[in-house]
């Protein structure tokens, strides 16, 4: 009855985050937001809710194993996963974007901040309001840099000449209340799940949960790639894994401090260091290609084969 109740829940957290982010986009077209600029705030922010709700939700439990878990698995697999697809399927890369001189140190001070928080063994409330505030810092970068990619004018247009406020709130309200209450679910049912064969709710976290989380990442990503709107794509990744780290084990830690031996997870947290280096290297070298998408893929099967051999 866990696997259903799990199932169910999944759908309704990523139904619930889907329609969020939807009417994020709405907004931000009609306020005439450049197109990177929304891939990689709010839409990134959007793709986020269900890790955030899943987290925060197992702080309030205390489930720090889960809350953590869960946002290192999504980070690997939003690398590893999405991006690995979107390079291998999309026809022609080419970003107007220069991530690698605007955006890779985005892509990794959050990870290096996360380090040096956990080598005490906890993430303290304190160091959560510094999360938030790095994720503040990295919206004001990105509204401030004055080289951000314009958006399609007709689709702005036609948007907002759809666009109503009455809709785009009674829509997100709804989409915040099924976030909420499919994490709630997805949460407990996870975790009875790992009770009921032994599994550790670690596990649990970065496989089952970071994959039903990532879902929305990898729908928006594909479906951008798929419109060649790769910069869109490649910004909502690296906009969701700061969102993860930052917003997510930020709110969390709020919440309740998290407690984590890292001892017991090198690979996992050499495994999220390691895809982060090589998303770096891909833009310094500008290897978006479909070898660099199936390179990403093999290193996530080993990940998961390491992952499996440990249950």
């Amino acid at each position: 009855m866990d696997f259903v109740i799990f199932i169910i829940s999944m759908g309704v957290l990523i139904w619930g985050a889907d329609t969020l982010i939807n009417q994020s986009e709405a907004i931000a077209l009609k306020f005439n937001i450049s197109e990177f600029v929304i891939g990689a705030t709010l839409i990134a922010l959007g793709t986020s809710l269900p890790e955030m709700a899943a987290s925060v939700v197992a702080s309030m439990n205390n489930k720090a194993d889960i809350a953590i878990s869960n946002v290192i698995g999504s980070n690997i697999l939003n690398i590893s996963l999405v991006l690995g697809v979107v390079f291998i399927i999309a026809k022609n890369i080419n970003p107007n974007r220069d991530f690698f001189a605007k955006d890779s140190v985005w892509a990794i001070i959050p990870i290096f901040a996360f380090f040096l928080m956990i080598i005490d063994g906890v993430i303290s409330r304190f160091d959560g309001i510094l999360l938030l505030s790095l994720m503040g810092g990295y919206i004001l970068f990105l509204v401030t840099d004055e080289s951000s990619e314009e958006i399609d004018r007709e689709e702005a247009q036609l948007d907002s000449d759809n666009f109503s406020w009455g809709k785009t709130i009674l829509l997100s309200i709804l989409g915040l209340i099924l976030v909420m209450i499919g994490a709630n679910f997805t949460v407990e049912s996870a975790s009875n799940i790992a009770r009921s064969f032994g599994i550790s709710e670690w596990i649990i976290g970065i496989v089952m949960i970071s994959f039903g989380t990532s879902l929305p990442e990898l729908v928006v990503s594909i479906s951008a790639a798929m419109r060649n709107k790769v910069d869109m794509a490649i910004g909502n990744i690296i906009g969701s894994n700061m969102a993860n780290i930052a917003v997510v084990l930020g709110s969390a830690s709020l919440v309740n401090p998290l407690h984590i031996d890292a001892t017991n997870y090198i690979f996992d947290l050499s495994t999220l260091l390691f895809v982060t280096l090589i998303l770096v290297f891909i833009s310094a070298t500008k290897l978006y290609n479909k070898s660099a998408g199936i390179t990403l893929l093999v290193i996530l099967g080993i990940f998961l084969q390491n992952t499996i051999t440990h249950i």
